[in-house]
């Protein structure tokens, strides 16, 4: 297994989950790759975005078929709309350990506050990042809340949705 896929596993297992980490050479890049490559509804894929809320780096777990509402994410995190910025590269390989496109929402070199879009308490199963854009594993979402520490909040609007009028 991948090093950094087995640091997922490893962590996993400290906090008392088991999961099984799926690998696809064709990759899981995007939500939708993820969803046809595992043969689930887009919504059951868990994006993981991490976000600078002011000066801390902060992840949202998003349902693959939401739009992260950047403003609900500033009030779940208790700060300003204008405050909550996309973290750039550097700073997520720096707050996560892992790089884009591959991280995972636990087994970071320290504790981040999580936030889960409440969409994806819709499914019995979705599946995460496991640490390269190749692996991915499957978890109950209330079991990934618990794990993580997240703490549930409306955080997307659907892609689906038309936006609203300004």
């Amino acid at each position: 297994m991948h090093a950094s896929a087995q640091r997922v596993v490893d962590e996993a297992r400290a906090r008392g989950l088991a999961i099984e980490v799926r690998e696809f050479h064709e990759g899981t890049h995007t939500a939708a790759d993820a969803a046809q490559a595992i043969g689930v509804e887009v919504g059951q894929i868990v994006k993981c975005l991490a976000f600078r809320a002011g000066d801390e780096v902060v992840l949202a777990l998003v349902s693959g078929e939401n739009r992260l509402d950047e403003r609900a994410l500033g009030e779940a995190a208790g700060v300003s709309r204008r405050a909550i910025r996309r973290a750039d590269a550097a700073a997520v390989r720096a707050a996560t350990g892992f790089a884009i496109g591959g991280v995972p929402p636990f087994g970071h070199p320290a504790p981040l506050r999580t936030f889960l879009d409440r969409d994806l308490l819709r499914y019995d199963v979705v599946w995460a990042g496991a640490g390269t854009p190749r692996h991915v594993f499957s978890v109950d979402p209330r079991e990934l809340a618990r794990v993580t520490g997240a703490v549930v909040a409306d955080l997307s609007t659907r892609s689906a949705e038309p936006p609203s009028p300004a």
